[in-house]
C-alpha cells in the first residue's frame, strides 16, 4: 500500500471549538466535512488525546472556523502545536462566543459554524461527531486554505495527533 494516496483526498485546514461551562479550547483540524443538507449535519474527526475532545464530549457542542489562505503559520501553530492545557490559546485572537458557547475565529477566517452534537462514532485512535448545524456565517469571500496549500505553499507540518499523519519510514 502506497500511504501517499490518501494525500490525493481533499481537505481543508480549519479550527474546531469547544467549552467545558466558562472554559473555551479549539485546535487545528483537517477532517471536516457535510454529511447532509437536511438537517444540515457536519462531522468532525478530533484525536481522543486532545482537550477540544473532551469538550466537545461534555458539552456536546462544537464549532469549526474556516481558515483562509492568508493565514499565517505562527496563528496555525497556536491551534496546531500547543495545547489548551498548558496556554490560553484565545490570548490576542480576535473571537466571540456563539450561541452554543463555543469560541468563533474571527481572525484568518472566512466562515464559521456551529453544531449540536446528534451522535459520535468511536474511530480507535479519534471520535468522529456529527452535529447538526444551528448556527453559519460567511465573513468574507477570500479563498479557503486547503490542506494540500497548507503543506505545497505555506510548508506547514503535521502533528501526530492529526488523522492524516503517516509516520516517516526509518
Amino acid at each position: 500500500m502506497n500511504p501517499s494516496a490518501l494525500f490525493k483526498l481533499s481537505y481543508g485546514v480549519y479550527i474546531v471549538g469547544s467549552h467545558n461551562g466558562d472554559k473555551l479550547n479549539a485546535q487545528i483540524a483537517n477532517s471536516v466535512m457535510q454529511i447532509t443538507s437536511e438537517p444540515a449535519t457536519i462531522a468532525v474527526s478530533i484525536n481522543k488525546k486532545n482537550l477540544t475532545h473532551d469538550y466537545i464530549k461534555a458539552s456536546g457542542v462544537f464549532s469549526v472556523s474556516v481558515l483562509c489562505q492568508t493565514t499565517p503559520l505562527p496563528f496555525i501553530g497556536n491551534f496546531g502545536f500547543k495545547s489548551g492545557r498548558d496556554i490560553d490559546k484565545f490570548l490576542n485572537i480576535n473571537h466571540k462566543v456563539g450561541q452554543t458557547g463555543s469560541p468563533l475565529i474571527l481572525d484568518n477566517t472566512t466562515a464559521y459554524f456551529e453544531a449540536e452534537g446528534m451522535q459520535y462514532i468511536d474511530a480507535g485512535t479519534h471520535t468522529i461527531f456529527l452535529g447538526k448545524v444551528v448556527a453559519a456565517e460567511v465573513l468574507n469571500d477570500l479563498p479557503v486554505m486547503t490542506y494540500e496549500y497548507y503543506h505545497q505553499v505555506k510548508r506547514g507540518t503535521t502533528p501526530k495527533t492529526a488523522p492524516t499523519f503517516i509516520a516517516k519510514e526509518k
